[in-house]
């Protein structure tokens, strides 16, 4: 039998909310996965009346628990909605300061960031929102450090993603955060979905139509991908694409919002935590097969992606996450 989670993730769901957002959420956090012989949570969806209108009238949400459920969330993911200018129900706004009164963790996905900042819980934080509200969230919510051209914020205990597709990416850092790269690259595998885009990473790029169709990088970030642990460098890079460094920086920028140095560096990292987490404990083989060249280089990425050691990392990750995966 799979091993119950302990960790309850509870969605709220409000008059008018996006099922997209729910999807996600079920898609990531409610699932069952019995090929990892586990479940990594447990998964809820709570309203506040027994029958709620979705978006725009789509369909209507029933058959659910009632708002009580988020009294036990470890997890609380708040409601969003796309008329922000309605305020949240105070029942639910209660619940969500409740929640974070007693060490929940809370996630708004898209205009959920309203959701909190109307709570009350987000003066003085870090946090994202849809750029197409950046504006109106700063006229409410000016004591908020909105960041409006990312994907995700992790502020700690509060995580707000700015829009729909990037509550995918959200969900899987959280996944990632909570269980290991291994593990997250698995869920990104089920879910046909990219394993890793950095929070920092711009929402989208407005740009003209080109006259010539500009070239997808796909077929050189499969090739660098499959030697992330050599001493690849930007130049190599363009030298596969045939362009120049410069050109190169400027495709990336436009087709993934990051920097192909940026890029390299996430991948490798995220491949030395995979080789920890699969047990390997030798820091000097782990900084060489990730291309991070050293155990100091290795050490200090990896605290900067995750806040430990290497040493932490292995002992909070390293075992289960292969375990469950080959067998």
């Amino acid at each position: 039998m799979p091993q119950e989670s302990s960790h309850r993730v509870v969605l709220i769901v409000d008059e008018n909310s996006n099922p997209f957002e729910m999807s996600c959420a079920i898609e990531v956090f409610g699932l069952r996965r019995p090929e990892l012989g586990r479940e990594l949570y447990d998964f809820r969806l709570c309203a506040d009346t027994p029958a709620t209108r979705m978006r725009d009238g789509f369909f209507t949400l029933s058959g659910v628990a009632g708002l009580e459920a988020a009294e036990e969330a470890d997890t609380l993911i708040v409601p969003n909605r796309p008329d922000t200018d309605t305020p949240r129900s105070p029942r639910v706004l209660d619940a969500v300061r409740r929640a974070h009164a007693r060490g929940t963790r809370l996630i708004g996905f898209c205009s959920g960031a309203f959701t909190l900042a109307e709570a009350g819980l987000l003066d003085g934080r870090r946090a994202a929102c849809h750029w197409m509200w950046a504006q109106s969230f700063r006229d409410r919510f000016p004591e908020v450090r909105l960041e409006p051209d990312v994907l995700f914020v992790d502020d700690g205990d509060i995580l707000t993603a700015s829009g729909s597709a990037s509550a995918l990416d959200l969900g899987l850092h959280v996944v990632r955060r909570d269980h290991g790269a291994e593990i997250a690259n698995h869920v990104s595998r089920r879910l046909v979905f990219a394993a890793h885009r950095d929070g920092g990473q711009r929402q989208f790029v407005e740009r003209p139509v080109p006259a010539v169709a500009d070239v997808s990088l796909a077929p050189v970030l499969a090739w660098a991908q499959e030697r992330i642990g050599e001493p690849l460098t930007v130049a190599d890079l363009a030298a596969r694409a045939r362009v120049s460094p410069a050109t190169l920086h400027r495709r990336f920028r436009s087709q993934l919002g990051t920097t192909p140095l940026a890029w390299l560096t996430a991948e490798r990292v995220t491949l030395a935590r995979r080789l920890i987490e699969r047990g390997e404990e030798r820091l000097d083989v782990v900084a060489a097969r990730s291309g991070l060249g050293t155990a100091a280089n290795l050490r200090a990425r990896l605290r900067r992606e995750t806040g430990l050691s290497p040493s932490a990392y292995r002992r909070r990750f390293s075992g289960v996450a292969g375990e469950a995966l080959r067998a």
